[in-house]
């Protein structure tokens, strides 16, 4: 069955995207997990923060050895979590409220105890023996780093029921699968097609990277990589037509785009680039980064979409930038020593805790995030500014629950504390008795209210999505401006990631009585062709003008 289009097949250009982990966002049975129905009853909230489509980390029957992307079954959902009816009520649920649901897919490797890979391991004769990669010469094996260099020495690993060595990239309990089968290929698009019958609305595939690497005891490869990308989007497509495709590709700049195959396989790609260049520009004061993050990055208009974030649930990765700024961003968040330093290349902290928990800060960063050009990803508990918990081991310590009030567990739960899938943050600054919703929400000036009015003006300003970027070199280094024209509308962003005050003039055709303020406090003053602004310390503010002296209501082109 082929679903008809809701919106436009591009409606993802115009979202704003939540991520959360269902375990740990709400418990609505009291058994100190987070289930699916606790999702639904969140949809209100969610709502009302004014994103546009949730994306949901993986929810399938998994050991959980590695938050969930060690998946068991494709076509389940954890009993811990709820059941597929459960799902397809928050589908339906979330499409009422105009909501879209994203759902990750884990095709570069399996958990051990799936059922694939426990039948290739008892006979090798059996067609899912080939869905993995085997060896039993490991001395004379293709070898590459291991993705997780601190937890595991190689890529080969010893099974004694098969009595040979299988390939992994990432962890010894994730053995890779062998993309380049065309059996497994087919168990793919059976599987997109399976969750898209039941309503989803598109994907985050993760490691879109490592998927089509080269695998195996002789390298195997996809003789195309970009062809298994182009199949999948033609299976999405025509199985439901307005659903998208979003890749975690951690990739060298200069590859990227051809993740998105002219258009033909990727919508979206996550903007690893700007995430690192935005988050430690704007901790270091200076804007540098933030320029050479459109220097370094391939333009892909017309055919693909940036996803840009400030965190996601894994470790800050610094490898994008370049080598100087590499280890001072190492050190200036916490060196060698620092028990957040994790796999050699980024820190396990939240976005509050990098900030040192300035809310300020914290607010002028997501206004940038909203004011670019690019699909914004944001993380759950980030909007409050929650912290991390350094006490859990690696990259959990992200993945804390949801601080919803002051009351027990957070509001998370009823269970006891000992039951939780994940203990709350429950002492120091980032405490949920000072960094909760409730609390939020009944305070004007609170950074939850902050980021919903900037989710707003990101609603109201359509030339961030289909205008045309440019970015006028001003001085102080501190300030970025950017300008993105439309049609004869102009929306100006200024952005002051100093300590002080700063003040700064830049060219503006618009004549003030057709510019209005979209957000931010900021100060400006209009003349004759410029626009100086007086930025507070961490102030930012959206200016949106018609160059052609008309008065354009705000929210139309």
């Amino acid at each position: 069955m082929t679903r008809p289009a809701l919106d436009p097949p591009d409606w993802y250009r115009d979202a704003v995207v939540y991520s959360l982990d269902v375990k740990t966002f709400n418990d609505t049975d009291g058994d100190g997990w987070g289930d699916i129905q606790g999702v639904v009853d969140r949809l209100g909230y969610l709502d009302g923060l004014g994103v546009d489509c949730i994306w949901l980390r993986p929810f399938y029957p998994s050991p959980l050895n590695d938050n969930g992307y060690d998946v068991a079954d494709y076509y389940g959902v954890d009993s811990r979590l709820g059941t597929l009816g459960d799902f397809v009520d928050l589908v339906e649920a979330a499409h009422e409220r105009g909501l879209r649901i994203l759902v990750d897919m884990v095709f570069n490797h399996t958990s051990v105890e799936h059922s694939w890979f426990q039948r290739a391991r008892a006979d090798e004769t059996s067609k899912y023996h080939d869905y993995y990669l085997w060896t039993r010469d490991v001395e004379s094996a293709y070898k590459r780093g291991n993705i997780f260099p601190e937890y595991e020495d190689g890529v080969w690993s010893y099974d004694e029921v098969a009595d040979k060595h299988y390939y992994h990239q990432f962890y010894s309990h994730q053995p890779d699968l062998n993309v380049a089968n065309p059996e497994v290929r087919r168990e793919i698009h059976e599987i997109l097609e399976f969750w898209l019958e039941l309503g989803v609305d598109g994907f985050r595939i993760d490691a879109a990277h490592p998927m089509t690497e080269p695998k195996g005891h002789d390298a195997i490869g996809i003789e195309d990589p970009d062809w298994l990308y182009r199949e999948m989007k033609k299976t999405v497509r025509e199985t439901k037509s307005d659903a998208v495709l979003l890749a975690e590709a951690d990739d060298q700049p200069e590859e990227l785009h051809r993740y998105f195959g002219e258009g033909e396989a990727f919508d979206m790609l996550f903007n690893f680039v700007l995430n690192s260049h935005l988050v430690y520009g704007v901790a270091v004061e200076d804007t540098w980064p933030l320029h050479r993050a459109f220097e370094v990055l391939p333009d892909v208009s017309g055919y693909g979409q940036w996803a840009n974030f400030l965190r996601n649930h894994d470790e800050f990765n610094l490898l994008k930038l370049p080598h100087e700024a590499f280890h001072h961003a190492k050190d200036f968040f916490g060196g060698d020593g620092d028990e957040s330093w994790l796999f050699g290349r980024g820190h396990r902290l939240r976005l509050a805790d990098l900030y040192a928990g300035d809310h300020d800060r914290i607010a002028l960063a997501h206004s940038l995030l909203l004011s670019l050009p690019g699909t914004p990803v944001l993380l759950s508990g980030d909007e409050i500014g929650m912290g991390a918990d350094l006490d859990l081991p690696e990259r959990e310590s992200v993945r804390t629950p949801m601080q919803w009030s002051d009351n027990r567990n957070a509001g998370f739960s009823s269970a006891d504390p000992d039951d939780l899938y994940n203990p709350v943050v429950d002492e120091g600054e980032f405490g949920y008795d000072r960094i909760n919703v409730a609390d939020q929400l009944t305070d004007a000036d609170s950074l939850l209210n902050r980021i919903e009015r900037l989710i707003d003006a990101r609603h109201l300003c359509s030339e961030i999505s289909d205008g045309h970027l440019s970015v006028p070199d001003v001085d102080p280094k501190e300030v970025w401006v950017h300008r993105i024209d439309q049609s004869g509308t102009v929306l100006l962003c200024a952005h002051n990631t100093a300590s002080e005050e700063r003040q700064v003039t830049v060219g503006f055709d618009a004549p003030d009585e057709t510019t209005a303020r979209v957000a931010g406090d900021g100060d400006y003053e209009i003349g004759e062709g410029t626009c100086t602004f007086d930025l507070a310390p961490c102030d930012y503010v959206w200016l949106r003008g018609d160059t052609r002296g008309e008065r354009v209501p705000l929210g139309e082109p």
